[in-house]
């Protein structure tokens, strides 16, 4: 209606101008960024959902280019070898470099990279992705990784952590899997839609590491349809989710796989939970709201 009303006036102006020469200039570039502004207003928003800042480029991403380049790699001094967890200093690493939950082979996956840190301008994007279903945004955070994607560590298949049905039902699709398909295509690594969640589980914010494990136990298999098990058997899994808060989703996937004959499991995700920032000594505080939702 906005684009016809424009229109309607520009016509109105251009046919009782009293010259044609003022008529054709009327009619001309001005006009044209006119209807062009009004057609972009209503299909695109008018502001960065992130800085609020009016958007002045022709985009499907409802942010702006400042905000999309504005997420730093994370950068550690200390972290585990194995998990990646960032720490303030080298005591809580063995010296081999690894954390004490890496060393009880709790984690279940062998490796985890991420891009960033879970915070600031990072964790909008990924809530407007997530939440708001701002589906354009997996390209730049796809994007962002294949930039944390190891360069000397060879994978044979890419796998999304799965929804429960009733979760991709109300979300409307799964983060993961769209994240996963891009990574594919850009690394040339094969997709495979392997896992299955066999049971819907309880929101994981307030829970203890402990209670989050148990949540999540036997909450996966691999999928009995599709030759999967053929597909697993000694192959080196690259399994992608959009966030790493404790590592329970992801290790309850990896045992999961590897109970399927997959010989190795890494996880990728954009961004990851930095406890140096509160300077925690434990994985999160007992009523932490942080990574409560797949």
């Amino acid at each position: 209606m906005l684009c016809k009303a424009v229109i309607i006036k520009v016509r109105r102006r251009w046919v009782f101008s009293s010259s044609s020469r003022n008529a054709t200039a009327k009619f001309g570039p001005s006009v044209v960024r006119t209807t062009s502004r009004a057609l972009f207003s209503l299909v695109f928003p008018d502001n960065c959902r992130v800085c609020g800042r009016a958007l002045d480029t022709l985009s499907r991403i409802p942010v702006c280019t400042g905000c999309l380049s504005r997420p730093e790699p994370l950068d550690a001094e200390f972290f585990c070898v194995c998990c990646r967890t960032p720490f303030l200093n080298r005591f809580p690493l063995d010296a081999e470099g690894r954390c004490a939950i890496c060393r009880s082979g709790m984690r279940g996956f062998d490796a985890a990279y991420c891009y960033g840190s879970y915070e600031g301008v990072l964790r909008q994007l990924i809530h407007l992705y997530k939440y708001a279903c701002v589906k354009t945004l997996s390209r730049p955070l796809s994007a962002m990784l294949a930039r944390a994607l190891p360069r000397d560590e060879g994978f044979d298949a890419v796998i999304p952590v799965p929804l429960h049905w009733r979760r991709r039902w109300s979300r409307g699709f799964n983060q993961a899997a769209l994240l996963a398909r891009a990574v594919a295509q850009r690394s040339g690594i094969p997709y495979l839609s392997a896992l299955h969640r066999t049971r819907a589980t309880a929101v994981q914010a307030g829970l203890s590491n402990t209670m989050r494990r148990k949540n999540v136990a036997s909450a996966f298999r691999v999928r009995r349809t599709g030759g999967f098990g053929r597909k697993l058997t000694g192959r080196r899994i690259l399994l992608i989710d959009d966030v790493m808060t404790t590592g329970a989703t992801a290790a309850a996937c990896a045992t999961a796989l590897k109970r399927a004959g997959a010989a190795r499991v890494s996880l990728l995700t954009i961004a990851r939970v930095d406890r140096r920032l509160s300077g925690a000594q434990g994985w999160l505080p007992p009523h932490s709201t942080i990574g409560g939702r797949s």
